[in-house]
């Protein structure tokens, strides 16, 4: 292999579910090939501009947004933002040289793997979802392999490219059984009583919290612990009200830094059914309710969570349902250890612990090919 072609963009981002499997395939690269040079490619003011700088690896930022489903002013600034991002990112692909793209989806893979496509450089599409998005869609013509968490994904992407790969997600999650008691003292929690973790991403999931909220006395009367973690648009004013009503055996929570102790704690996970959510959940095996987000681009959410309530690997209530119906579903779960079991086990078999290593092969047999 030589050297001179060992520089690979990386590019996409916008949510959690898009930048964490993006640096660990990156990890995973440098792992295996230290000599590589990546550059990292995202979306102006979106998170990646912040993680992936935290993770060790530059990055450049697109002015490119998403196209609004609503009416908005902003469809008319989208046209000139995706022109803008297209020329800058045949600039950055010219400057760099890669031998390889990456596109692992959101705002600023669109541009980039098509300029990367246009001038016949090699492409690589990391897919998280059930149901592929638009970008995506739209790009797998162009690219010479695509990397799936899914079965079945032959119905929207040309079968002879399609890899299993499942998603990456972070190694500390790994053989999490041992740090229970740690975890337990981590969060000052009861060890003779079960553990419910509710996570609801970065920003929080007003439902969640809603419904949390609305239903502390269940929680206080209840033999259970519960971590609650709001984001930061629910932090404060849930604060407030445990100031008011405080329930001993509950922890609150604005974001968790150290996710292996809080999935070590529990024993029932809530949560959002984002790709890479599902992804931690399959390799920690644990049993999990997901209220999928009514507000996500083409309900990739609902798509991702019932593909698992069909394998008897989760449980779904729609987010319509959560005040009347999550606490009680999590406490009536919770005593059901033979559920409980169940839905761990069928879960845990759906994992692909080294879809990071698979990924990283992949793009550098491409380098190889070229």
């Amino acid at each position: 292999m030589q050297k001179s072609k060992l520089n690979i963009i990386i590019s996409g981002g916008g949510t959690g579910g898009h930048v964490f499997p993006a640096i660990s395939i990156a990890h995973a690269l440098k792992a295996i090939e230290p000599a590589c040079d990546i550059l990292f490619v995202g979306a102006l003011g979106r998170l990646e501009m912040s993680k992936v700088p935290e993770a060790g690896f530059p990055i450049i930022g697109l002015p490119v947004s998403g196209f609004q489903r609503r009416l908005t002013w902003r469809h008319l600034i989208f046209p000139f933002r995706l022109i803008i991002s297209l020329f800058k990112a045949r600039s950055i692909i010219r400057d760099f040289q890669p031998g390889v793209v990456v596109g692992v989806g959101g705002y600023a893979s669109g541009p980039v793997l098509r300029m990367a496509g246009s001038m016949n450089i090699p492409i690589l599409i990391q897919e998280q979802n059930s149901y592929p998005g638009v970008t995506n869609r739209l790009l797998a013509s162009r690219a010479s392999k695509i990397c799936v968490a899914y079965p079945g994904m032959e119905k929207y992407f040309p079968p002879e490219k399609i890899m299993l790969t499942g998603n990456p997600v972070r190694r500390d999650l790994l053989n999490l059984e041992d740090k229970k008691p740690e975890a337990l003292s981590y969060y000052s929690l009861k060890e003779d009583q079960k553990t419910i973790l509710v996570i609801g991403g970065s920003l929080g999931a007003g439902s969640l919290n809603h419904a949390l909220s609305q239903n502390l006395h269940k929680i206080r009367e209840r033999n259970v612990n519960v971590i609650w973690q709001t984001g930061k648009t629910g932090f404060e004013e849930a604060k407030k009200l445990l100031g008011l009503t405080p329930v001993p055996n509950l922890r609150l929570v604005e974001f968790i830094t150290k996710m292996d102790m809080a999935y070590a704690a529990a024993d029932l996970v809530i949560s959002r059914a984002g790709a890479g959510t599902i992804s931690e959940l399959c390799l920690t095996g644990k049993p999990s309710i997901l209220v999928p987000s009514p507000y996500v681009a083409e309900n990739h959410q609902e798509k991702n969570a019932l593909s698992l309530v069909k394998q008897g690997a989760a449980v779904m209530v729609r987010d319509s349902d959560t005040q009347k119906a999550l606490l009680d579903n999590a406490m009536d779960l919770l005593a059901d250890g033979k559920a409980l079991q169940t839905l761990s086990e069928n879960i845990r078999n759906m994992a692909m612990p080294d879809s990071d290593v698979l990924i990283a092969n992949e793009v550098l047999q491409l380098i190889e090919k070229k």
